[in-house]
């Protein structure tokens, strides 16, 4: 597939992209990715903008606390990395938001590193070709299969990208092979549910400061006064004289 992503190299690009495809699909991604990075070029000029601004690029797209964390790990990087991503993984994993998945995979796709690594397209292929009768495979038994394909392949960057491509194939052609994974687990729905009430809420914010009387009313959800709790405790919001702001 031709994705933007893939025409980079850059491992701030990479990241943006990483952190974005998190329980998000592709296609809904590519226009964020394209107009967040348009608005922050590079960690520079993400690390300077105020939350606010982060979090107006990335609404509507989802888990905003992803928008945070990659603010927070721009700031890192200017300041423990000269403003460059690290290739080291000790060092992403240090990065806020950062997990391993996602240090392997700066690491694969920028710096072409040999980095054994599972997402859902990948788990596809794998219990496809390998475990076809598998039932809750473990993750385990997958990644030597992918560390011994490793050691025949010129390009990880390559591979992976024909590795996910061909997950995305397989599921259009045979059904959702990671359902044998041991990982699997369903998606709970958006609607009615506290992160479409948190969406909800800061939408609002990033309009005007708001009390929590006024939010009743914007967002009128039971879920309300938990909602506004954890984006308290998220660093999402504050709360000064009585309202409520990004």
């Amino acid at each position: 597939h031709t994705l933007p992503w893939r025409k980079t190299k850059d491992p701030y690009r990479v990241l943006v992209s990483e952190m974005m495809l998190q329980q998000t699909q592709v296609s809904r991604v590519i226009p964020f990715y394209r107009a967040f990075l348009k608005k922050f070029p590079t960690p520079h000029a993400l690390a300077r903008a105020p939350l606010s601004d982060v979090l107006r690029a990335w609404s509507g797209l989802g888990y905003n606390r992803r928008a945070r964390f990659l603010h927070e790990a721009a700031k890192a990087i200017g300041e423990r990395h000269q403003g460059i991503v690290p290739c080291e993984y000790i060092e992403l994993r240090k990065l806020p938001g950062v997990g391993d998945y996602t240090a392997k995979a700066v690491r694969t796709f920028a710096f072409d590193e040999p980095e054994v690594m599972l997402e859902t397209n990948i788990r596809a292929v794998v219990i496809h070709e390998c475990f076809p009768r598998g039932r809750s495979v473990r993750d385990e038994r997958m990644a030597p299969i992918l560390a011994a394909a490793l050691e025949c392949v010129e390009s990880p960057r390559v591979w992976y990208a024909a590795l996910m491509d061909y997950g995305t194939h397989l599921k259009e052609t045979h059904g959702n092979a990671t359902r044998k994974s041991k990982t699997y687990t369903k998606q709970s729905k958006f609607e009615g549910s506290l992160r479409q009430v948190r969406g909800a809420i800061l939408r609002e914010l990033l309009k005007a400061p708001q009390t929590e009387h006024a939010l009743r009313a914007l967002v009128p959800s039971p879920m309300l006064p938990g909602a506004l709790a954890g984006l308290k405790s998220d660093k999402m919001i504050s709360e000064r004289g009585g309202r409520y702001r990004l």
